[in-house]
């Protein structure tokens, strides 16, 4: 099949499953944060991950302006943390949902997230609707949870580690 249209490539991503997790950010311009599929690695020399934001999300003017993001990983039965993150919801509201801590860089932390990397914003490039910001990770903390939590077929999977 060609590719025609916005709809029929949107189509052909639900079948690309991706991590959940929600991004923070904190600092002069405020604390903020969303939910995000379209994270990934990018190398391991030096570590660094990018992330995609849409510059029309209510967050972007906030993430703009700062220079460090946490990635947090969800683990499985945090689906409603997701939802809350990605939706209309008041900052003040997503947070009071969970437990934070403060990273390394200063932004905030989800205690119970698989993992958590804490990073450095060292490039940005926009493409069409997006941001990508290629993220040099500082700090990482895991969890022991041994359940991830996955958007595949637009709906959240659970995905268990396999026992060694």
């Amino acid at each position: 099949m060609e590719l025609t249209d916005k709809a029929s490539f949107r189509d052909a991503m639900a079948h690309v499953g991706a991590a959940v997790n929600i991004i923070t950010t904190d600092g002069p311009a405020g604390r903020a944060g969303f939910t995000a599929s379209a994270v990934c690695s990018v190398t391991d020399t030096p570590p660094t991950l990018l992330v995609c934001l849409n510059r029309s999300a209510s967050v972007w003017p906030v993430f703009s302006e700062h220079h460090t993001l946490c990635v947090n990983t969800l683990a499985a039965g945090q689906e409603a943390l997701s939802t809350l993150f990605g939706g209309k919801t008041a900052m003040d509201e997503r947070f009071a949902a969970a437990d934070w801590q403060t990273g390394a860089t200063g932004c905030p932390r989800l205690e119970a997230a698989l993992v958590s990397f804490d990073c450095r914003i060292d490039q940005r490039v926009s493409v069409g609707t997006h941001d990508i910001l290629f993220c040099h990770v500082v700090a990482i903390t895991r969890h022991p949870e041994p359940r991830g939590l996955m958007w595949f077929d637009r709906g959240y999977h659970t995905l268990m580690r396999p026992a060694c």
